[in-house]
């Protein structure tokens, strides 16, 4: 899937700076500009498109439920790999947020969570791999998933197929159906920023790489304690 903080990324490296100084770790490059471009390619023809109109016909209020549902979908996996990292506070807060948004918040369509302050929070198991030592990992671009690290690459089918809700849901075309939503809305959340980035990319390939690896190493660095919730506004992250 589409990098859903690539918004947040942008934000982060126009407000950051440590984003000259942030090293790379892209050994495969050759091979990350040629799978780039063919994401670029299928989401000019494609999912770009898909996500227009799914934007324009749909009014906001009924867009950001839809967005609302999804990111109730994914504190499942979250609070797994809470339990993973031996944080279990964090569990017990995404507990009862998704059992406040799944319930009062009828299915996840309103964060009723937030307004009581219950902030959501992400987590997958590439972090998990880290937490627990896997911090340095080389960037690789994924065809259709886009930017990655190696060990997110080998960390995602273990977190889509095994932790998120997905796999078992019986139904075979409520599951694509809904795995197909979840993409759309994400590339759709997108839509906004790609003028800015065409403007403040002198290099997408390089801008999309350095706001990914930027923000998972802030993810890592926050996980493992060596920055506060409270810098959230203004550090950026990377992973490498």
């Amino acid at each position: 899937m589409l990098n859903k903080t690539l918004g947040l990324c942008l934000l982060l490296i126009l407000a950051s700076p440590s984003f000259a100084k942030d090293a790379t770790n892209d050994p495969y490059e050759n091979y990350n500009r040629h799978a780039f471009k063919l994401n670029q390619t299928l989401d000019k023809i494609f999912f770009k498109p898909i996500a227009t109109v799914y934007k324009t016909i749909l009014p906001w209020p009924i867009t950001k439920g839809i967005s609302n549902f999804f990111s109730n979908l994914e504190q499942v996996p979250t609070i797994i790999n809470d339990l993973l990292q031996a944080d279990f506070y964090g569990a017990t807060g995404d507990t009862w947020r998704l059992l406040i948004n799944s319930t009062i918040g009828i299915g996840g369509f309103i964060d009723v969570a937030s307004r009581i302050n219950l902030p959501p929070h992400a987590q997958d198991f590439g972090l998990t791999l880290a937490k627990w030592g896997y911090k340095s990992s080389a960037y690789f671009v994924v065809p259709i998933l886009g930017p990655r690290t190696i060990r997110d690459a080998i960390s995602w089918p273990i977190n889509y197929g095994v932790f998120s809700v997905y796999p078992y849901i019986n139904d075979m075309s409520w599951r694509n159906g809904l795995s197909a939503g979840s993409f759309i809305n994400a590339r759709a959340q997108l839509l906004d920023f790609d003028q800015t980035i065409r403007q403040v990319s002198f290099d997408p390939y390089v801008f999309q790489r350095n706001a990914y690896l930027q923000r998972r190493n802030y993810l890592i660095r926050q996980n493992s304690n060596l920055v506060s919730l409270s810098d959230d506004d203004d550090d950026d992250d990377d992973d490498e």
